[in-house]
């Protein structure tokens, strides 16, 4: 019985392959990288070659620039590629653009590294397709039983109705560049919001690469091109980051909002002055978690990053064994540094 780590093992540059000699979603440059998805953690620049999704490739290219890696190779989705003795299939993992579990095989032995995931639906990207597998690898940020995260349809709700209370000010919502922005758009419009929604500058390259990838935004505006006045009623989207600088201030007294997962933590909105927290996550909740490892029952659950320990101890006592790596270099934050 071939041993686990024989295939995957944790190094302090990332999961490591011996027999295939690459890494996964590795965090300093390396000879041969498999990447998940294009957040910043998980997606770096200098490596010699990468192998990832086409979505994820143009995402490293526009956020890096073209030369980003020595050399690439797109994967599509159930495209199987070999590396030396190794074969590596890429699936939807259902977190962004791109998103992709990597499903390892090696002489009978499956191996998924999940990367950052989430269950429930999501209009931008493809949903996490569940693969059966030896060891299952998974990420836990939102690993503890009190993160149980809200229908978003309610949260857009809960905005679209902030809207119409306060009609002579505008909607400022913080959403992070790359995936939360563009589903938060996307969930306007399915929610019936067909006005414009005004974009800070930072998002602009990124709703273009999503347009260009089919992704319908409806219409959109920069958010400098209008009066103060005009913006009031409107809904605008911009960087966490641009929210606590002088950008903000071109708003009639804007409501503040913030999509996140972690907005379910009130410390942590009150801590950013958040007057309308939305708890809308691109990672998977404790209920979605737990479900998937139930649905999958590997034979052994490694736990990369995030809350570990609760999730660790749940399988255990569903009689899974259960591994917690600590990996170093991965944000157990939402927040695409």
């Amino acid at each position: 019985m071939i041993k686990p780590e024989a295939l995957l093992r944790p190094t302090p540059a990332g999961l490591y392959c011996p027999p295939g000699d690459f890494y996964i979603d590795p965090t300093r440059p390396v000879d041969r990288a498999v990447v998940t998805h294009g957040h910043s953690d998980h997606a770096r620049s200098g490596h010699g070659a990468v192998l990832a999704t086409p979505e994820t490739l143009a995402i490293m290219a526009e956020r890096y620039g073209a030369d980003f890696a020595g050399a690439t190779e797109a994967a599509p989705y159930g495209q199987t590629v070999r590396r030396d003795d190794v074969e590596v299939t890429l699936v939807p993992a259902g977190h962004v653009l791109g998103s992709a579990q990597a499903v390892v095989r090696w002489k009978g032995l499956t191996m998924v590294v999940s990367g950052d995931y989430k269950r429930r639906r999501d209009p931008t990207c493809p949903p996490f397709e569940p693969v059966p597998c030896d060891v299952f690898i998974t990420e836990a940020t939102f690993g503890l039983p009190v993160f149980r995260h809200p229908p978003d349809s309610g949260e857009i709700a809960r905005l679209l109705r902030s809207v119409a209370q306060f009609p002579e000010r505008s909607h400022l919502v913080g959403a992070y560049a790359l995936g939360k922005a563009q589903r938060v758009i996307c969930l306007l419009r399915e929610a019936g919001w067909e006005k414009p929604i005004f974009v800070h500058g930072a998002l602009e390259r990124l709703n273009k690469l999503y347009e260009d990838h089919g992704i319908d935004l409806g219409p959109l505006a920069p958010a400098t091109v209008a009066t103060k006045q005009d913006f009031a009623g409107a809904i605008v989207i911009g960087p966490p980051s641009a929210l606590q600088d002088r950008w903000s201030r071109r708003f009639p007294d804007p409501v503040q909002a913030f999509a996140s997962g972690w907005m379910q933590v009130r410390a942590r909105a009150r801590q950013r002055g958040t007057e309308l927290p939305l708890v809308i996550s691109d990672h998977a909740d404790w209920d979605e978690l737990t479900a998937t490892v139930d649905e999958l029952r590997p034979g052994e659950l490694w736990i990369t990053h995030g809350r570990e320990e609760a999730l660790a101890r749940w399988s255990e006592l569903h009689g899974i064994k259960a591994r917690a790596l600590a990996l170093v270099g991965y944000d157990d934050d939402e927040e695409d540094g």
